[in-house]
């Protein structure tokens, strides 16, 4: 076997610092051990694939570094596997869906799906999430709904305060997402998938990982101070709000994204009453279809993102790319070369297998 495909399968690459993980084999190891702490066949795929895929995209701080975490989270009670999701307010183009502290990733996946049910009779639908675990990658879920010829939009609350409001230097917002993503003839999906705040807090534990620093605008310290250590994150640091000196922008953005996903689904922002996790969401999805013909928006969008395209490259850039094509690029290396996952946490999944009794069977030992 070559030195390549020794490292496509998981072996320590040769900076000893990422272990190489074909996809379909990640994914088979994250069901596995998530079923094996509690969830649900249905479950465990819905957070594999979902943490995957992020990996995939090249959203690191959204893949498998998280599925310790889950684990953990499940096993102190505050992620609730087998919980039954229930819609507690409906009529024909809405919904609200208690999560009732269920996988974020199954939960969600429901209520999407539930809207653009309801949207290919009524055109436009919405459907508002609570008490769910983390979502992962909000990308997912417009997608959802550009695949069923819809503009999809998604956007979530984060479970917590850490985000400082712009003029702040305490903490009092989430990193509260947005994504849109939009039917179209182009290869690689159109859709926008970001955080409000500068990063998204999963890409400080990925650093912290890595044993990178960070750039400068990302985080500031207890202090106050701006801050390259991720570290400084777990010591009282606070996250800035996307826009640098317009961090007003995104500060703005994200209290919008609380309203929507916090206070309109109910029971309002802040922690859980029970301390669980409540990540809130709120997902619309407009069938096109009901605006104007769908193949014809579908080639326009096309047209639109090679007028984009089009533009020469300012100095030192490598040109334009839509929203959504570098995360599609990043998926088709990815899928032929595997996925760098850090040792750090290769080894993690690796003692949870040992720890259930899994390691001979995913190879793992």
């Amino acid at each position: 076997m070559s030195s390549i495909e020794d490292l496509r399968l998981g072996k320590p690459d040769k900076k000893g610092c990422f272990s190489i993980v074909k996809p379909d084999r990640l994914t088979r190891v994250c069901t596995a051990l998530l079923k094996a702490a509690g969830a649900s066949e249905e479950e465990a795929q819905a957070v594999a694939i979902g943490c995957v895929n992020a990996n995939l995209a090249g959203h690191d701080s959204h893949g498998v570094i998280a599925i310790p975490g889950y684990i953990d989270s499940v096993k102190a009670g505050d992620i609730v596997p087998g919980a039954e999701w229930t819609v507690v307010r409906e009529s024909p183009t809405t919904a609200v869906v208690d999560g009732h502290c269920g996988f974020g990733f199954h939960v969600n996946t429901k209520a999407m799906a539930l809207a653009i049910e309801k949207a290919k009779t009524a055109n436009v639908a919405a459907c508002t999430v609570f008490r769910q675990s983390h979502v992962g990658r909000l990308a997912a879920y417009s997608l959802m709904a550009a695949s069923a010829g819809m503009i999809g939009l998604a956007a979530g609350t984060t479970g917590g305060e850490f985000v400082a409001p712009f003029g702040g230097r305490e903490a009092r917002l989430g990193t509260n997402p947005i994504s849109i993503a939009v039917p179209s003839n182009l290869k690689a999906p159109f859709v926008l998938d970001m955080a409000t705040s500068a990063v998204a807090a999963g890409k400080l534990d990925l650093a912290m990982a890595r044993g990178e620093d960070i750039p400068k605008g990302w985080l500031i310290d207890a202090a106050g101070r701006p801050t390259t250590d991720p570290r400084d994150y777990r010591k009282g640091g606070v996250l800035l709000p996307l826009g640098g000196t317009e961090g007003y922008k995104g500060s703005g953005l994200a209290a919008i994204v609380e309203l929507l996903c916090g206070l309109l689904p109910g029971p309002g922002f802040g922690v859980e009453p029970t301390g669980r996790e409540d990540f809130g969401c709120f997902m619309a999805v407009f069938n096109v279809a009901a605006f104007r013909p769908l193949d014809k928006f579908k080639k326009e969008v096309a047209d639109f993102v090679r007028h984009l395209k089009s533009a020469a490259p300012s100095e030192g850039s490598s040109g334009v790319f839509y929203p959504g094509e570098i995360a599609y690029l990043r998926e088709q290396e990815r899928t032929v070369d595997g996925i760098e996952v850090e040792n750090t946490t290769w080894e993690k999944l690796r003692t949870l297998a040992r720890t259930y009794g899994l390691a001979g069977e995913l190879d793992l030992v």
